[in-house]
């Protein structure tokens, strides 16, 4: 029974660990493709109209592994994670100030998915404020996933954040640049 214990938390850890870099990655390129979308230019292989539905899907499915990533820390021992961690940032028992990174970033992510199921009834100039943390989201979540994750410091891992800030420092660069140019939005 010990050792099918021992797998079972094991098994929580690494798919905690694993759900947390996947939402990451997914955050990174909803970020990149949130910035395509504003530009309302097509990508390679994706017409206009498609870039905002891609992004809209992967933000939902990055809230996915997001949520996974917390489900399964909250029930791992070794996290220590406790329901309260997830609202009350930096009180957290393992590592509080990078714990509370992430609970900065989950709170982040849910006042951004909340807004954007309510974007028709709260306004488009009340949503696009909210949806601005999402610039804050994404480093937030970076560097609670560098100093939290217990692979942080692993070549494989630091290779992969490493791609995730180059595509959005690019995004945001390009997003900077003259050569940007907002998609007016049409008002009915």
């Amino acid at each position: 029974m010990a050792v099918v214990t021992a797998l079972g938390s094991q098994a929580l850890w690494a798919f905690g660990r694993g759900s947390g870099l996947v939402a990451l990655v997914l955050l990174t390129a909803s970020v990149v493709l949130g910035v395509s979308a504003r530009s309302g230019r097509p990508l390679p292989g994706l017409p206009r109209f498609a870039v905002t539905e891609v992004h809209r899907n992967v933000s939902l499915l990055a809230s996915a592994f997001l949520g996974l990533h917390v489900v399964l820390l909250l029930f791992d021992p070794y996290a220590q994670l406790r329901l309260f961690d997830l609202v009350l940032p930096f009180a957290g028992a393992y590592r509080p100030f990078w714990q509370g990174l992430g609970t900065v970033a989950l709170d982040l992510m849910a006042a951004l998915v909340v807004t954007s199921l309510l974007r028709h009834r709260i306004g488009r100039r009340a949503w696009r404020a909210v949806h601005w943390a999402s610039y804050g989201l994404w480093p937030v979540a970076l560097l609670h996933s560098l100093g939290t994750g217990t692979d942080g410091a692993a070549p494989w891992f630091l290779g992969v954040t490493a791609l995730c800030v180059l595509a959005v420092f690019g995004a945001l660069g390009w997003r900077l640049s003259t050569r940007f140019s907002a998609r007016r939005e049409v008002r009915g």
